[in-house]
């Protein structure tokens, strides 16, 4: 996949998401594993409703998202009714971060990811944190 640090143009939504998929194919074997139930959805930003309940203001503070049922609270077991486990990246708020930051967009978004995953595992900052550092 390009790079998208000297491409001058936005990436689409459906751009987004294949860069998600595309950090989530680069973790290791053992961590796709257990996320390949994980869908990853692109957005432009959160909803209000969201912004509320986590008591976030500005909707630039919020990169992504897990939403849904993470290992740690039992995801393994099934549920009548229960909504898949997603993975949100909100762009307008990624772009925001890359625009002041010296990283690529790819290395962002792999961040960001790895931070929801680690909610998904009910892992703590400094365990997500080991992750990245193996990734690089």
């Amino acid at each position: 996949m390009e790079s998208y640090r000297s491409d001058l143009r936005t990436p689409s939504l459906d751009e987004f998401e294949a860069l998600g998929r595309a950090a989530m194919n680069s973790l290791p074997e053992e961590f796709r594993n257990l996320c390949k139930d994980v869908q990853i959805v692109a957005a432009d930003a959160a909803s209000a409703d969201v912004l509320d309940e986590l008591g976030v203001e500005d909707p630039l503070d919020l990169l992504g998202l897990f939403e849904g049922i993470g290992m740690a609270q039992g995801a393994t077991e099934i549920r009548t009714g229960q909504m898949p486990n997603r993975i949100w990246l909100y762009r307008n708020a990624i772009l925001d971060y890359w625009r002041d930051h010296d990283e690529t967009l790819e290395a962002i978004v792999l961040h960001v990811l790895v931070h929801e995953i680690g909610h998904h595992f009910g892992f703590s900052d400094d365990d997500m944190e080991a992750i990245e550092d193996e990734l690089d």
